[in-house]
């Protein structure tokens, strides 16, 4: 059998000592489900069935983190239904998918009953009220995704629950407005959860989701630019740290606080010790066979003046500057109390370059984060002109 991109990339993270794999390449032969795309496709190999079966309802389901959650349950020996506008239908066509729609027809979920129910909302607190007000008598813990957004002071380190949310008032915005801005949507909505059914929710609050399938490329940009090679701006000194995760390691962590009916608030990022900026790059980097070396831009106004902003232009990246101490040091010891684990960088690493080149070509070439190779070259040319 011929060795596939993919099983090229692991074995080469293995040969390389990239933070080692912890799975061998026999796992990269499964069969997959084309309709359910990377979730299937990156799924672990070997899954130890849950000691309880749940009845789990998954409000949305066909997104990024979605598909995800259904095939780990579904793996773990659970019982799976979606609730969506008919999309469940195509993606999974061998569950039963509910239609209704979360502006306010909930009909189809009449008489029924489950043991779990994970609303994916992105920040709707009034989608979040009608479906926790309807779901109230029909679920025993409801799950929100909320997201490290809702903190309203990321200042602290280390970072914890403890840490204020948004509100109306910190945030300077009118109860009465139709929009408002995600972090404060996001806290909205975990107060309405929280307020309609006490006692029995679990918000999770993800950092940045990375992984395979995932089509923000915030992430994705490092693996990409890392195996092209040549030059590559690398923002800071270095030092920076930084708590990603990855979209596995983040929705098996959910299915297990459901499987133990763990309620509470709960980050989700990682590593549980931060790690630097240096050594996501060059980890990636292990995990490719590029020529690549990277030239550390530490000047921050430098690369202001330049347009090139953390998080933006820079992915992934941002600097501990006053009022961002936290950002990236969360303190995760009641999250891997609770389970939270965290695969190697190496994985993701690869999976995602895997992922990236398994796209259509055009998509391939139009990202939507990062700089552009053009424009990298024009700033690097300016560093160093600048720094003789």
């Amino acid at each position: 059998m011929s060795t596939t991109r993919k099983d090229f990339l692991k074995l080469s993270a293995v040969a390389g000592g990239a933070l080692g794999l912890g799975v061998g390449p026999g796992s990269l032969q499964g069969q997959e489900a084309p309709s359910e795309g990377a979730a299937a496709r990156y799924a672990r190999p070997q899954v130890p069935p849950a000691p309880r079966r749940l009845d789990i309802l998954i409000l949305g389901g066909t997104g990024f983190i979605g598909p995800f959650q259904v095939r780990y349950a579904l793996d773990r020996g659970h019982n799976v239904t979606l609730f969506n506008r008919g999309s469940g239908e195509a993606v999974f066509p061998y569950l039963e998918t509910l239609e209704g729609d979360r502006n306010g027809d909930y009909s189809a979920l009449e008489g029924r009953t489950w043991d779990l129910v994970i609303d994916n909302s992105t920040a709707r607190p009034d989608w979040v009220e009608m479906a926790a007000d309807i779901l109230k008598d029909q679920c025993d813990q409801f799950m929100y995704v909320s997201s490290r957004s809702a903190y309203a002071d990321v200042s602290r380190v280390p970072m914890s629950i403890e840490a204020p949310t948004w509100t109306f008032k910190s945030a300077g915005i009118d109860p009465a407005a139709e929009r408002l801005p995600y972090g404060l949507a996001k806290a909205e909505s975990e107060r309405n959860a929280m307020r309609i059914m006490p006692g029995r929710t679990t918000i999770v609050r993800p950092g940045l989701i990375i992984g395979p399938g995932d089509e923000t490329d915030r992430f994705t940009y490092w693996p990409v630019r890392i195996h092209r090679g040549g030059e590559v701006l690398a923002p800071g000194d270095g030092s920076d740290p930084v708590q990603i995760i990855d979209v596995r390691d983040f929705t098996e962590f959910m299915i297990h606080l459901g499987e133990n009916q763990t309620m509470g608030i709960y980050n989700c990022v990682g590593p549980a010790v931060p790690r630097p900026m240096s050594e996501l790059l060059y980890g990636i980097r292990a995990v490719t066979t590029a020529e690549t070396t990277f030239t550390w831009v530490d000047d921050l106004e430098f690369l202001a003046s330049m347009g090139v902003r953390p998080y933006a232009e820079m992915p992934v990246w941002r600097p501990p500057v006053e009022g961002s101490e936290g950002f990236a040091r969360f303190d995760l010891t009641p999250e891997v109390e609770a389970g939270l684990t965290f695969r190697p960088l190496a994985e993701t690493a690869a999976d995602t370059l895997d992922y990236h080149f398994s796209r259509p070509v055009e998509r391939q070439e139009n990202f939507r984060s990062g700089l552009s190779a053009e424009r990298e070259v024009e700033v690097l040319r300016a560093w160093h002109a600048r720094n003789g």
